[in-house]
């Protein structure tokens, strides 16, 4: 057995006492450094500009406003939406059929994974007296029955192909019709049905489809392809229509035609037919026309200016001109609070009566600047390119 001496426990004791303390300061500095990496540094900047930045709050020394946290950017997340593929424009959050009954496709787009998050894009802060002073305007989101104006070039038919295809079509039928009433079979009825069908293929590769040929044919009217009467009549009209935009041209819709050569007069009519093939160097359809011709001022060959109005029935709408469209995606400031205005990318349907459809990116009652969104948007992306 030892035993320690007054002197010698007193040096046991600074002994135990000093390993205590240094194992307390290596689990302490431990635990810092394993939070060290949870806690990220706060960083304060200028809202208006973002350029200055500092590790702690204060004021700006340029403009004097208060500095405010930076944010943290996510990343964005996927979701699934359906496209026409004849009518980019038309858009579904389900599965189903266009305005023209074909399937429309799958796509997936990138979102963000908060509203207020867009990429090279952050939300600012400006008071009232900067509002005023670069003229903010803005306006609640609604819904509204929108129409769309569809103008497009053309010109009165001279169309000898088309005539004499309906014509040898006419021929055709009443050949066919009087072999099926003779009652004669065989060899020589089914080449005139093989014709038949042959002819009905060309017309509808020119855009004519069989009930409008038989129409024709039966009311006799195709004349009007070739000459116009002096007494007036019918007239048939080519117009043609960007792709962007045919998906919204149905038969029967009312047209009307104007010409420089006729000022101040409107020719109106219906659609007639919509073309089946795209011209790959115009990017246009061809929609045909019949339009009333009084007095028969309207003359083959010669160029009108048509327009067709849609009803597109009533969508959550958004004004044109708070959407800045980059050509790869369309985007939005909202007003979220006094003074506080985020970016948000839209997902935007067919546009009319100067209003956007919306698809997805905003809510009905948001606000949404309509001017000084360029000066927003500019001050938005240099706060981004400081993070």
């Amino acid at each position: 057995m030892i035993l320690l001496n007054k002197g010698g426990l007193k040096y046991v004791i600074i002994a135990v006492l000093v390993l205590l303390l240094g194992t307390t300061g290596v689990i302490l500095y431990q635990g810092h450094k394993s939070g060290a990496k949870d806690v990220k540094q706060i960083k304060y900047h200028c809202p208006m500009h973002p350029a200055y930045i500092a590790d702690k709050p204060g004021d700006c020394p340029i403009c004097g406003m208060k500095l405010v946290p930076m944010e943290n950017k996510e990343e964005g997340k996927k979701k699934i939406i359906y496209r026409s593929t004849m009518m980019p424009v038309e858009i579904s959050d389900k599965p189903g059929k266009d305005s023209m009954g074909m399937d429309m496709v799958k796509e997936e787009i990138t979102v963000d994974a908060e509203p207020s998050k867009v990429s090279g894009l952050e939300k600012i802060s400006i008071t009232g007296e900067q509002e005023q002073l670069i003229g903010v305007k803005t306006e609640k989101i609604t819904k509204r029955n929108l129409t769309a104006d569809i103008r497009a070039s053309g010109r009165v038919a001279h169309d000898e192909e088309l005539y004499n295809a309906l014509s040898e079509y006419k021929q055709t039928l009443v050949t066919y019709a009087d072999m099926k009433n003779s009652k004669i079979s065989g060899e020589n009825l089914k080449q005139t049905e093989e014709m038949l069908q042959a002819i009905r293929f060309k017309l509808a590769h020119m855009g004519i489809s069989v009930e409008l040929a038989d129409r024709m044919v039966k009311e006799n009217k195709f004349s009007n392809l070739l000459y116009t009467n002096k007494s007036g009549g019918i007239v048939w009209i080519y117009a043609q229509v960007y792709d962007y935009e045919f998906g919204l041209i149905k038969e029967g819709q009312v047209i009307e035609a104007s010409t420089t050569a006729v000022p101040g007069k409107k020719f109106k009519g219906a659609v007639i037919s919509v073309g089946s093939y795209l011209d790959a160097e115009t990017r246009t359809l061809r929609v045909r026309a019949e339009v009333e011709n009084p007095g028969g001022l309207l003359k083959p060959d010669m160029y009108v200016d048509t327009l067709v109005h849609v009803l597109l029935g009533q969508k959550l709408a958004i004004p044109v001109t708070a959407v800045m469209d980059t050509g790869t995606r369309k985007v939005v400031f909202v007003k979220t609070s006094s003074g506080v205005y985020e970016p948000r990318e839209i997902v935007a349907g067919a546009e009319g009566d100067n209003y956007y459809e919306v698809i997805f990116g905003v809510s009905e009652g948001e606000e949404v600047v309509t001017s000084a969104n360029f000066l927003i948007d500019s001050e938005s992306r240099l706060k981004s390119m400081t993070k």
